[in-house]
């Protein structure tokens, strides 16, 4: 089935976006506006774009054609916290994406703690298995609607359970339990169900395939 964009309107690209590109990470993003009141919401578009310097992009709508508190409060003190969001937060994580008035904590709503970050003044949430200390490097308008926000990151918290070699920076990652964002309304996915496959050098894959006949069909 070919869709043509152009021809549909914004409820309908994003419903076939968010059910075909999948799993998606969660940014669970702490932010605080100019007078330190800390907001959590959770957004979907988001990946790191960046190993060194590692540079994170997270997607955030507009509300009504203003930027939503997440962005407002990014802009003013260009500092901000990405927290990973495990299976036994899912509901806490869920709760602050409760279209809550401005100014409104929702952290406090959800009962959560928080810790203090080590490179920005924006705190993490302490119960997050992972948490990416980032410093805004620039703003893209998607008009009319949307941004991308591109974050280096300075810092990371990983949960001490899940650290396997801290000098070598080998995480199990599965020990964080962590969870994606599948199709809208409400689809979520574990990443519980891994496989693995190891990558072949050019060499070893000449070996396997007859040398490099393959290379000489047309």
């Amino acid at each position: 089935m070919y869709f043509d964009v152009s021809a549909l309107d914004a409820p309908r690209s994003y419903k076939l976006l968010t059910a075909t590109v999948v799993p998606r990470p969660i940014a669970w993003v702490v932010s605080a506006d100019a007078q330190g009141r800390v907001n959590a919401a959770p957004f979907s578009f988001f990946n790191c774009f960046g190993g060194h310097p590692p540079v994170i992009c997270v997607g955030v709508g507009n509300r009504g054609g203003t930027p939503k508190d997440t962005l407002a409060n990014i802009e003013a003190r260009r500092e901000f916290v990405v927290n990973l969001v495990p299976e036994a937060l899912a509901e806490a994580m869920n709760l602050t994406a409760t279209d809550f008035p401005a100014g409104h904590d929702e952290l406090h709503v959800t009962g959560l703690a928080t810790a203090p970050s080590q490179q920005v003044s924006v705190p993490r949430i302490a119960a997050s298995p992972v948490a990416l200390e980032c410093r805004l490097k620039q703003v893209i308008p998607i008009e009319p609607a949307s941004n991308i926000v591109v974050a280096e990151v300075l810092a990371v918290h990983v949960a001490d359970a899940a650290v396997i070699n801290a000098e070598r920076c080998y995480i199990d990652t599965a020990k964080l339990m962590l969870i994606g964002r599948m199709q809208s309304p409400g689809g979520y996915t574990r990443t519980r169900d891994a496989f693995s496959m190891r990558l072949l050098g050019f060499d070893e894959w000449q070996a396997t395939h007859n040398g490099s006949a393959a290379l000489d069909k047309p």
